[in-house]
């Protein structure tokens, strides 16, 4: 059987610009390397095509022939999905679509109530390594689609959802593909050449804004000592790349088994190898001996979610008061070198202008390197969903093309949503000002921080004060907002 497996093009628009970072999806890698033997499998990113996007798809599809295409999608990414979709029926009507990733795992009973589920076969809840597997055994006679824990199904025009599977073992998982079957390449960091692994799977933290339980549950799987570094050694000697993107959900959740994956890094002596991950602020405060043995290993850039400057925001959030936290585990990552990334959440209930402002001055007094901040999001199935439904806050409860955490889908009891949208932008303008890159960032990157102090950001200082003199700050952010909203518009695909 030829098997075609697609991750989607949409992008989170960020301070810089959407083409600086690209990386492999990770999901189908590992779907597609877990198929068994005897099966021609492709993996192909479309974020690496966002240009020419139809073009290329069909002429892959054509030369390929796919007789099972999947395709994985986030809640925002899924227009996009079905676009592609109603593209490979016009093109290949015999093959077969299924769907997964978060929006089919969370959304499968509304998708398959939906116009468009007729363009759909089946569908994968949660982890889809094992169910996808043994979907291609059965679409070959040698396994039953009732059978197969998390599948969704087609009889007749309506789906069959069987029981959701249990949590995969992960030591069974094979290495994801990273050789030739994967068809687009040039994934990087900046200018850095990147890869993408996970050392585990999950988080018992209880998070409400989050969706991650829908995929995992409420739990916390490592993958074995063993496989984790074979995972790295085909990165670094395979594959010749020094820069690592760990997907864990939160990597410190157990700070011992940190520090034996640093010990173990250490002891292989990989030269310039670097890693990027995500983390909580508490774990990170209170192991100091953790972080150190990260800096020796390499882990160089730690996003940490500080979520927001009130303590109130924060219970609201089930975050907990980790105010002080935050500081101290800024501290002492650059007490090692390590970077930060601050993520700052922005619009929740009682939000008012001076609470951005709050928001931002708190970030900037942390000290992080840079910033990732979003706009509170009604995440399909989340609790807080629900509440801001109750509360009559969610003002966008269906178009989730903007449920990127970039755009305000929620009003305040204060701000309506094009004022939360505005002052937004305005604060992080007015309070956080241009970004000066740190010693730390510059001593990782000093081609690129070189050019953006030196070309770009004065070339962009004297283009931005001639739009402040014509248009003002309210034309400046309409300006912005527009080619924010062209970034995930892909002109060739309008007629689908």
């Amino acid at each position: 059987m030829k098997i075609l497996l697609l991750s989607m093009p949409d992008v989170a628009p960020v301070i810089m610009h959407e083409s600086a970072f690209h990386m492999p999806n990770l999901g189908i890698a590992s779907i597609g390397a877990n198929i068994d033997e005897g099966h021609e499998v492709y993996v192909v990113d479309l974020i690496r095509k966002r240009w020419g996007l139809r073009k290329h798809l069909t002429r892959m599809l054509t030369a390929i022939q796919p007789d099972l295409v999947g395709l994985s999608a986030m809640t925002w990414q899924y227009a996009t999905c079905m676009k592609l979709i109603r593209l490979i029926k016009q093109l290949l009507p015999d093959a077969k679509i299924v769907i997964g990733g978060y929006h089919a795992t969370v959304m499968y009973e509304e998708v398959a109530a939906s116009d468009e589920a007729r363009h759909i076969d089946f569908m994968v809840q949660g982890e889809g390594e094992e169910a996808f597997r043994r979907l291609v055994n059965a679409l070959e006679g040698k396994d039953r689609l009732l059978n197969i824990p998390s599948l969704s199904y087609k009889t007749g025009d309506d789906f069959v959802h069987n029981p959701k599977g249990e949590l995969l073992d992960l030591s069974r998982l094979k290495l994801p593909i990273r050789d030739k079957r994967r068809l687009t390449w040039g994934y990087h960091i900046m200018n850095r050449h990147v890869e993408v692994m996970e050392t585990s799977r999950g988080c018992t933290r209880n998070c409400n804004f989050c969706s991650i339980r829908h995929m995992y549950g409420r739990s916390f799987r490592p993958f074995p000592m063993v496989r984790i570094l074979a995972d790295i050694d085909d990165i670094y000697y395979k594959r010749k790349v020094r820069w690592i993107f760990v997907s864990d959900d939160n990597l410190v959740l157990d700070p011992e088994r940190v520090i034996r994956l640093c010990d173990a890094i250490i002891a292989r002596g990989y030269r310039n190898l670097y890693f990027v991950v995500q983390a909580d602020c508490v774990t990170m405060s209170r192991n100091e001996k953790m972080v150190e043995k990260m800096a020796r290993a390499g882990f160089r850039s730690i996003f940490l979610g500080m979520e927001n400057a009130s303590k109130k925001n924060l219970v609201a959030a089930n975050k907990g008061n980790i105010l002080d936290a935050s500081k101290k585990a800024v501290e002492i990552c650059h007490k090692y070198g390590i970077i930060i990334v601050g993520g700052m959440i922005f619009g929740f209930p009682d939000d008012g202008e001076a609470e951005i402002i709050e928001n931002y001055k708190f970030l900037k007094s942390t000290g992080a390197d840079t910033a990732y901040c979003q706009i509170l999001t009604p995440y399909p199935k989340t609790g807080i969903r629900q509440q801001l439904l109750d509360q009559g806050l969610v003002t966008n409860p269906t178009d989730y093309t903007r449920y990127n955490g970039m755009w305000a889908n929620v009003k305040t009891r204060k701000l309506s949503s094009d004022q939360l949208q505005y002052l937004f932008w305005y604060h992080n303008e007015k309070v956080m000002g241009w970004w000066e890159p740190s010693e730390r960032i510059r001593a990782q990157g000093r081609l690129w921080t070189s050019i953006w102090l030196y070309a770009f950001k004065p070339l962009l200082k004297v283009l931005i004060a001639r739009q402040q003199k014509r248009r003002d700050w309210r034309g400046r952010f309409e300006q912005e907002i527009k080619a924010r909203a062209a970034v995930n518009r892909f002109a060739d695909l309008d007629d689908l």
